[in-house]
């Protein structure tokens, strides 16, 4: 059972995975050398991108950030630092890969949750916790003619499903919620980290 606490500490980890994603699809978008409008549709689809896509499939609507004016906020703030910070932002690359992570861990584990909740099959709920943790980069990097992400050999969405798998296993035997979310959760944060340091990845198809 979540505790009022445990939701408040969700939702703020939830508005800085936001604020990150957005900082990162500015960024992205800043290096394509994309006017305003353009980087800050980026950095909107960025931030928002996967936990649409989850709610419009589970029939979530209106969706989250549409109830939710302090997601907007959140994404307004990012491009604005963004716009502003970017060579510290640029220099603090190992400390946003870290927000990233903690992001995408946390977005693992409420598309899960919304999932579950909403009397869906639980394969389908780690795949919806999949899709919002990745879809966000996957429709930023499209719209920026890169191959996304999770289509190359780098261990990234396959990291997602695995912490879905996990938080849906310590959910069934009803291990205590915040234990759960904070396993799964260190789990995708310390494989993502690894993964990047040591290299590792998927052989590509020849």
């Amino acid at each position: 059972m979540k505790d009022i606490g445990t939701a408040d500490i969700i939702y703020v980890f939830d508005l800085l995975g936001t604020f990150v994603f957005a900082v990162s699809g500015w960024l992205l978008a800043s290096k394509k050398k994309l006017d305003f409008f353009g980087a800050s549709v980026i950095a909107f689809i960025t931030a928002i991108g996967g936990g649409t896509i989850r709610d419009l499939l589970i029939g979530n609507t209106p969706v989250g950030w549409t109830k939710d004016m302090n997601v907007l906020i959140a994404i307004v703030l990012g491009i604005f630092l963004g716009s502003i910070l970017k060579p510290v932002f640029e220099r603090l690359r190992k400390t946003m890969f870290l927000f990233d992570s903690i992001g995408i861990g946390l977005f693992t584990v409420i598309g899960v949750e919304k999932t579950l909740e909403a009397g869906l099959n639980p394969i389908v709920a780690i795949m919806m916790g999949t899709i919002s943790a990745v879809f966000g980069g996957v429709l930023r990097d499209i719209l920026v003619n890169e191959i996304p992400l999770i289509f190359r050999s780098e261990i990234y969405a396959t990291v997602c499903f695995g912490g879905g798998v996990l938080y849906w296993v310590l959910s069934a035997v009803q291990l205590n919620y915040e234990l759960s979310l904070l396993i799964t959760v260190l789990l995708i944060i310390v494989v993502r980290i690894l993964a990047v340091r040591n290299n590792w990845s998927f052989r590509t198809i020849r």
